[in-house]
């Protein structure tokens, strides 16, 4: 069977035949996957077959000493991803769409904090750590806000995900398998007039996640979604063994246009280490492993060595006279025995001396995981060299999470791709207008109604009597960290106190503050550059109708100008005062020529 060839229209069970064969090759070709992935969650619940060997290795009880050291780092991995928490900002291409990429860049922060994305986002960044892939999907669920619908961004087990082996984008795969296991009732009630009760039958089980509970399947039916793309458009089947629920192709309503006009498959993977030839990478576990296996062999060993040293353990003659129970409770004050007694009756047995070699090995594992995982003790947040300011702590942060640094920007890439399907499912079904909460300048909150109208495309233009390609909207995403660190918190901090100290932050030193803030780099800049313009073209308005009143008054009150006059200097004064400037120094030369001398002649 050729896998590449179109999929004609209707869909119909031989199609479903079809796709039911790829699958089967599709879940074949991810067997490794799935294994190394299965492996690693293990390797996070730190099982290992421990409780299997409790059974099997009868010596002390089937100890196995399992420490946290790969657990430690994965959690600070996760901790690090979250205070790295995405926020996109939208910027128009054009300037006319300026309005629309503003609203954008308030409505989806809501979008996304309405379907709860910062508990997606959490448990995607653990299985990131843990096993190198996380998978967000993108979808237009029309069952949300009563009916209305909305766009909702879910978290996807790679365990249930199927793509054509080989490829490293997943955009790229000729197909792309969804497989939910469902209870068989409950489909039966869902989609009571496509399915036949007595042909609902699957055969194919996904593989799943090790779990604490025991699950079955034998009432539960795989419900399979099937997207591809034929022409640039995006189609998708959902159907159930050789029964179709849904079919893009067999609408006639969508037929031409597709499932997503975005024409893309609705997931997004974000990998830690990438691997060639896959769209899915691979985790700390997969790196750690084997140092943390000898971590663990290493401490079993000390461990029982340091168990049978507390515990000490005779050779005993077997004709010998001694009382052997009374001997052995350690109650007894006396101990009976018959005949002669010679130091030969009984002799201890001296427990192998642990060798310091043995120590030192254990330190040099535990500094090799760290290292190769990059979690050392100055990227957990903690320093031994004696440094304690924020800007300290923040600079060897910022050299020993460089390995962090490059993981959140694989995960803001993701993000952007997931902000852009959503402005185009916006594009696409935001046809009613809906009203949402944000929140405005200086924090006040805003109540507005958004709607596509103004970001679908525009059809029919001509110029000069020449057909114009439609237009639409474009936009660029830009992605930051919305939250910070308690140390880069402080440390921005302490530059704004600094700044203000140095009076870069006074409007009368707005041309020299500019030319400092233009060569600086740090989140927030842009934002006070703007400032400190506004307010140096509202100062100079201020100085301008200060002389304005003051000639003004010269000419009727003399008295009154020089009251203005000495107040305005005293205010100039008071401002040089504040940030340690001379004064004067903070006048330019355009300053001191509109400053007239006499009061009664009123400035141009």
């Amino acid at each position: 069977m050729d896998e590449t060839r179109m999929l004609p229209q209707p869909i119909d069970r031989l199609r479903l035949e079809e796709l039911n064969t790829i699958l089967g090759k599709y879940k074949a070709g991810k067997a490794r996957l799935d294994t190394r992935v299965k492996s690693a969650e293990n390797w996070w619940k730190m099982r290992n077959l421990f409780e299997e060997q409790k059974t099997t290795d009868p010596k002390n009880n089937g100890f196995r000493a399992a420490t946290a050291w790969l657990h430690n780092t994965i959690a600070q991995k996760q901790a690090a991803a979250m205070e790295a928490y995405p926020e996109a900002t939208i910027y128009p291409h054009e300037q006319g769409d300026e309005a629309e990429a503003w609203a954008l860049s308030k409505i989806i922060p809501v979008i996304l904090r309405l379907g709860d994305f910062e508990s997606v986002f959490s448990a995607n960044e653990w299985q990131k750590a843990k096993m190198g892939t996380a998978i967000y999907k993108v979808v237009w669920d029309r069952n949300e806000h009563g009916g209305l619908g909305d766009i909702v961004v879910l978290r996807k087990d790679i365990l249930t995900l199927y793509w054509e082996p080989g490829i490293a984008d997943i955009q790229d795969s000729r197909y792309l398998f969804d497989v939910e296991m469902v209870d068989r009732e409950e489909l039966l009630e869902k989609y009571p007039d496509v399915l036949n009760p007595d042909e609902l039958k699957s055969t194919f089980v996904p593989e799943k996640m090790p779990v604490e509970d025991q699950v079955y399947y034998e009432n539960k039916c795989a419900v399979i979604d099937c997207y591809y793309k034929r022409h640039g458009v995006l189609h998708f089947v959902k159907y159930v063994g050789e029964q179709v629920i849904y079919a893009t192709e067999n609408d006639p309503t969508r037929a031409d246009r597709g499932l997503y006009d975005h024409g893309l498959y609705p997931y997004v993977f974000d990998t830690l280490f990438p691997v060639e030839g896959s769209p899915a990478g691979y985790g700390y576990v997969d790196i750690g492993a084997n140092c943390q296996t000898r971590i663990d062999l290493l401490n079993t060993g000390l461990t029982r060595n340091s168990i049978n040293g507390s515990n000490p353990r005779y050779f005993a003659r077997s004709n010998g006279g001694i009382n052997e129970e009374e001997f052995l409770n350690v109650e007894n004050t006396i101990v009976h025995y018959t005949g002669s007694l010679n130091k030969e009756d009984i002799i201890p047995i001296v427990p192998p001396v642990m060798n310091a070699a043995h120590l030192t090995y254990q330190e040099s594992l535990i500094s090799e995981l760290r290292e190769t995982t990059t979690n050392t003790e100055t990227s957990a947040g903690t320093s031994s060299g004696g440094v304690s300011s924020a800007k300290g702590v923040l600079a060897l942060q910022e050299a020993a999470m460089r390995t962090s640094r490059a993981a959140n920007a694989g995960t803001y890439r993701a993000f952007r791709k997931i902000v852009y399907m959503i402005i185009e499912d916006i594009r696409q079904f935001y046809d009613a207008p809906r009203q949402f909460r944000i929140i405005g300048e200086n924090g006040v909150p805003q109540y507005i109604f958004y709607s596509n109208a103004n970001i679908k495309p525009v059809e029919g233009m001509t110029v000069m009597g020449v057909p114009v390609p439609p237009r639409r909207p474009e936009f660029d995403i830009d992605v930051t960290a919305e939250r910070q660190s308690a140390d880069t918190k402080a440390a921005m901090n302490e530059l704004g106190l600094t700044l203000f100290k140095m009076g870069m932050l006074n409007p009368m030193n707005a041309e020299e503050s500019l030319i400092a803030l233009e060569s600086m780099d740090f989140k927030g800049r842009d934002e006070i550059i703007q400032k400190i313009n506004k307010s140096q073209t509202l100062a100079a308005q201020l100085a301008k109708w200060q002389n304005v009143a003051i000639a003004i008054a010269g000419q009727n009150n003399p008295d009154l100008a020089q009251q203005l006059a000495a107040l305005a200097a005293g205010q100039a004064q008071q401002a040089n005062q504040r940030t340690g400037m001379p004064n004067g120094a903070n006048l330019t030369e355009d300053d001191k020529l509109n400053v007239p001398a006499d009061p009664g002649a009123i400035p141009e």
